[in-house]
Formats: C-alpha cells, sequence, structure tokens
C-alpha cells in the first residue's frame, strides 16, 4: 500500500495539490521580484522549471511519471522556494532561519530526488543489458554511496555560490551554516536515500520501465 493509500489521496486530489504548490512557486516568485531579492527569485525559478520536467517527459519522450511522483517533486521544490521567503513586515525570518528542522526536512526530500533519478536509471539500464543483474543489496549501497557523493559536491557548491554572491552583493542564494550544518546536510541526505532504497521498487518501477523501453526501441532503430 502506498502512503496516499494512508492519506486516502485521490489522484485527482493528488493533481490539484500540485497545481496549488505550483502556483504558490510564481506566487513566491512574484514576491522576490517585488523585493529584489536574488535568492528567493532563483529558487522559485529553478523549483518551478523542475516542476514542469515531468510534463516535458510526457511530451517530447511519452514517459508518464505517476501523479504521487509528480507530487512528491513538486512538495520539495515547493517548501525549498518557500524556506526562502523573507518579506519585511509580513515574514521577517524565512523558514531556513526561523525553523530549526526546516533545513533539515528540505535536505532529506531534495536528496531522496536525487536517489529516486539514480534508482531509475540503474533499474532502467539493468533492465535493458542483458546479463546485467543489479541485486537489491548492490541498490541500496548504491543509491547511499551515490547520494553521499552528491551532498558533498552540493555543500561544495553551496559554498562557492555564497562566496560568490557575498562578492558580487547579490544576495545569498545558496547558504552554508558552517561545519556542524554541513555534517547535518549530509545525514539528512542520507536518510533521504535511505527512503528511496527501502521503498523505490514500489513508486518508481513504472518510470524505470518505460525508460529501459525507450533505451530498447533506440537500439532497434
Amino acid at each position: 500500500m502506498k502512503i496516499r493509500d494512508h492519506l486516502r489521496l485521490s489522484k485527482k486530489r493528488q493533481g490539484e495539490l500540485v497545481r496549488v504548490m505550483q502556483v504558490g512557486l510564481v506566487g513566491i516568485l512574484i514576491a522576490g521580484l517585488w523585493e529584489g531579492n536574488t535568492g528567493i527569485i532563483v529558487n522559485a525559478f529553478v523549483g518551478l522549471v523542475v516542476t514542469q520536467l515531468p510534463a516535458l517527459l510526457k511530451r517530447d519522450y511519452d514517459i508518464t511519471m505517476d501523479v504521487g511522483l509528480v507530487l512528491w517533486i513538486t512538495t520539495a521544490m515547493f517548501l525549498h522556494a518557500f524556506g526562502t521567503l523573507q518579506i519585511p513586515g509580513i515574514i521577517d525570518l524565512s523558514a531556513y532561519k526561523s525553523v530549526w528542522w526546516w533545513d533539515h526536512m528540505t535536505h532529506a526530500m531534495s536528496s531522496s530526488l536525487v536517489a529516486a533519478t539514480a534508482y531509475a536509471t540503474a533499474r532502467a539500464i539493468d533492465e535493458y543489458t542483458e546479463g546485467l543483474n543489479l541485486t537489491p543489496r548492490f541498490m541500496f549501497v548504491y543509491l547511499l554511496l551515490f547520494v553521499m557523493a552528491f551532498g558533498v559536491v552540493w555543500e561544495l557548491i553551496e559554498f562557492f555560490v555564497g562566496e560568490i554572491g557575498r562578492l558580487l552583493a547579490t544576495g545569498k542564494i545558496l547558504t552554508q551554516y558552517g561545519l556542524d550544518d554541513t555534517v547535518l546536510d549530509l545525514f539528512y541526505n542520507t536518510m533521504g536515500a535511505l527512503v528511496v532504497a527501502i521503498w523505490g521498487t514500489a513508486y518508481l518501477s513504472g518510470v524505470s520501465k518505460q525508460l529501459s523501453e525507450k533505451l530498447s526501441l533506440r537500439t532497434a532503430e
């Protein structure tokens, strides 16, 4: 049984939630433009772009994602963008600054998306390639190592982007809060990977199968 079944969310309701959060991202983008806050603008814009990827995959490659996956992606992007929102007199401190667990939550959710991408790709290659057998144990270790490595790269990106923003006085787009924060980020990244490693088959097998079929068709051509 999937999480949506426990929550009793129909596919229609999930689709509605996706659209509401996409509208919310537009609102956050407008707020960022109004305030001239580069960090809010960039994070909201990137979030909007990412939430459009499922539709682009459907249109250009005929790869259909379950609406639950689309909701998962959209929720991660919305929560991250909302966490940067700061409007003097209305929201004096962003959620990232005022809610101690916000950064941990968004890191876990974002890393789960990275792990999901790695999982779906590896499974597609596994199904497509004869003689290749990626065992559950291998996939478990692979996902953890992949996400941990990606997390380290991301922390480096955060550091350099933060320094560039400070030097150019363009405002904070990505922020690091010290070594302790980095260690916690990597820990929650691993938690996100664990979620996918344990429940990935239930949610991602459909996407993996479609990717495998696309690879087979491309080879046949």
